[in-house]
């Protein structure tokens, strides 16, 4: 949970849940991010800690195995609990399980919010030769729910490539608080680039590095600011250093509040996003709602190249070093000019407000047919 951990997910959620809360009761289960009271509440949203915090990564910076399956099993306290509509978020998979069985028992819609789809390939290139687990996992977790919430349109037609055309799933994508970046003035601190995401491998801002190192190579002595943090923070640093750019390259991993994100972005010359799995890209969108150029790849699962294409300041090359540093250095080039976001008007439809109210429609009783009152279907067996 937000601001315990950072990511597309948790900002979504920070955003939506008091949203939602103006219009439903809702309570939300987690694992105890937090000191203090197992339970409280705040701007309209009940937290409850349902079982012990577990880091979320290894010490190798891959995603722990234990953490979802511990997760999975405290799930099952929410038996217990009242409820209309149970939405579950699709990471870390293990839980979706015992809550199908406990929406199944106690006769209510199971939702699932769903942020990408890997597919047997990419499960292969992360774990090997267990690539076939982690597959199973997914393609069986996805069949659990009655409906999905898919936060992108690439990620609603994956789903339909393994569910079927039929299946029920609205597409509801992350959104941005337009007004309030709007009104956020730039910061002082200017710098040539900036990144934001996880700093885990597959976000590549490895490459960002070698990317800069290229550019000083060449005379352009660009500098960077990298908003993020994760398990590969200090081997970037050390990166950093044995590059020689140290110097020009500034970590953040303590950005407090959303309004300095994007005084920090609206202060760079354009965003650099370089990861090769993006369910949908908020980040992106924030830099492209501060107006400023935004450069990404044509990695298959980077779906938010998507978003880049429609931007009239966005670039999008290919994966290699030496395309994304021509591209970036071409971009640099330019001589700074003022830009206004309202000018790309198809930002409007990522505001919350409306989105929000999607969701809350989607909650609305009788919308929704739990699967224990269908079994007999021939599509659910």
């Amino acid at each position: 949970m937000y601001p315990h951990s950072h990511g597309g997910r948790e900002f979504r959620y920070q955003a939506v849940l008091p949203r939602i809360a103006e219009h439903v009761d809702i309570h939300v289960y987690t694992m105890r991010w937090w000191s203090g009271p197992k339970v409280y509440t705040e701007n309209g949203v009940t937290f409850h800690a349902i079982c012990p915090l577990v880091p979320m990564y290894r010490k190798d910076g891959r995603r722990s195995i234990i953490q979802g399956i511990v997760f999975a099993l405290f799930s099952l306290r929410l038996l217990t609990c009242s409820f209309d509509v149970l939405d579950v978020d699709q990471i870390p998979y293990f839980h979706v399980f015992p809550l199908r069985l406990i929406a199944t028992i106690r006769r209510k819609p199971l939702v699932a919010t769903w942020h990408e789809v890997w597919g047997p390939e990419a499960w292969r290139a992360y774990l090997k030769w267990l690539g076939w687990l982690g597959w199973f996992v997914e393609i069986t977790s996805i069949r659990m729910p009655d409906h999905i919430i898919s936060a992108s349109a690439q990620t609603t037609e994956r789903l339909h490539q393994f569910l079927g055309e039929e299946a029920s799933i609205t597409t509801i994508p992350n959104g941005i608080d337009i007004a309030a970046i709007a009104e956020v003035p730039a910061s002082p601190h200017k710098v040539d680039i900036v990144t934001v995401g996880r700093l885990i491998e597959h976000k590549r801002v490895h490459v960002l590095l070698e990317v800069i190192s290229s550019l000083h190579a060449r005379g352009i002595y660009a500098t960077a600011r990298i908003i993020g943090d994760g398990p590969d923070r200090e081997a970037l640093q050390k990166q950093a250093k044995a590059l020689g750019i140290d110097s020009a390259v500034e970590f953040l991993c303590d950005i407090a509040e959303q309004k300095e994100l994007y005084s920090l972005i609206k202060a760079s010359r354009i965003f650099v996003s370089l990861s090769t799995r993006e369910g949908f890209g908020i980040a992106v969108l924030e830099a492209i709602t501060c107006g400023v150029p935004v450069l990404t790849t044509t990695a298959p699962d980077n779906l938010a190249q998507y978003l880049v294409t429609q931007y009239s300041l966005g670039s999008v090359c290919g994966t290699q070093t030496t395309e994304i540093v021509d591209a970036t250095a071409e971009i640099l080039s330019r001589a700074d000019a003022g830009h206004s976001p309202t000018a790309d008007s198809w930002i409007e439809e990522y505001g919350w407000e409306t989105l929000v109210q999607r969701i809350v429609n989607i909650y609305r009783p009788g919308l929704i047919e739990p699967v224990a009152t269908a079994i007999s279907k021939e599509e659910f067996v």
